[in-house]
């Protein structure tokens, strides 16, 4: 404990105050994220709100990795730049992160104000992060690109979305098991920063575990990776193409 106070807030832990600064990075981060992808930047539409969201989750992190993977350096660039492998799979595993964590994030939230147990809270995370991610991240948002049919992409959707998340879980699960049974018990409560600060922590280690694995399925054509408004990275071919050819994959697909 400090003997720091905020005019009537306080005195405040250590770990309070070092979160404190790193919100208020993460609000930085997020408003320059959120500008520059809107106003400036020419990514897919699903990976601006992406970007902005894993941000919010990952503060200062997220916007050095949106910096060097995906801001585009000088007009007219975007399609080059992000076209090396690893930033492709960037891409695939931020649009994994921003639907999985947001599920996982929510529903830890509810679960810890209604005080349940961390076994209970953990099976409600994972059927909320995969359900968030596979039905609106995965195959609503993208199924325009997939041929039109919200249920022919689902079906595409559905390994890779399974695979992807389950890594995704093996990195955050046990940082949050870890960071919230740990000493300072406040973590499990979403009413005090140490909360957010574990989910934070637990959103970065997710990211870093399901990275390896959301590159492998980029380059074995089973996920997007980085893309633009003007064509979907990797090859440069246009947004047209791309939806042809998931269509082509799934010949029942104007049909569904």
């Amino acid at each position: 404990m400090t003997d720091i106070h905020f005019g009537p807030f306080g005195p405040f832990p250590w770990i309070d105050l070092i979160l404190i600064g790193w919100f208020g990075l993460t609000a930085f981060s997020v408003a320059y994220v959120a500008w520059d992808a809107y106003r400036r930047n020419p990514e897919l539409t699903v990976l601006k709100l992406g970007w902005v969201l894993v941000t919010l989750y990952t503060g200062p992190v997220g916007l050095t990795v949106y910096a060097l993977s995906c801001k585009e350096p000088f007009p007219g660039s975007h399609e080059r730049f992000i076209q090396p492998l690893w930033k492709q799979g960037l891409g695939s595993v931020i649009h994994c992160a921003a639907g999985d964590a947001t599920g996982i994030i929510v529903a830890a939230t509810i679960t810890g104000l209604l005080g349940l147990p961390m076994g209970i809270d953990l099976v409600i995370e994972y059927a909320a992060g995969f359900g968030f991610g596979l039905f609106v991240f995965q195959a609503l948002f993208m199924k325009d690109m997939m041929g039109g049919s919200y249920r022919a992409a689902l079906r595409r959707s559905l390994l890779p979305e399974w695979l992807s998340m389950n890594f995704m879980m093996a990195g955050m699960f046990p940082t949050m098991v870890a960071l919230m049974m740990g000493r300072d018990m406040r973590a499990m409560e979403p009413t005090q920063l140490t909360f957010w600060g574990a989910m934070s922590a637990a959103v970065l280690v997710g990211v870093a575990v399901a990275y390896p694995v959301n590159v492998w399925m980029v380059e074995k054509g089973l996920k997007h990776g980085m893309g633009t408004q003007r064509a979907l990275g990797k090859g440069g071919h246009t947004m047209a193409a791309e939806a042809a050819r998931w269509t082509d994959a799934q010949p029942d697909a104007r049909a569904a």
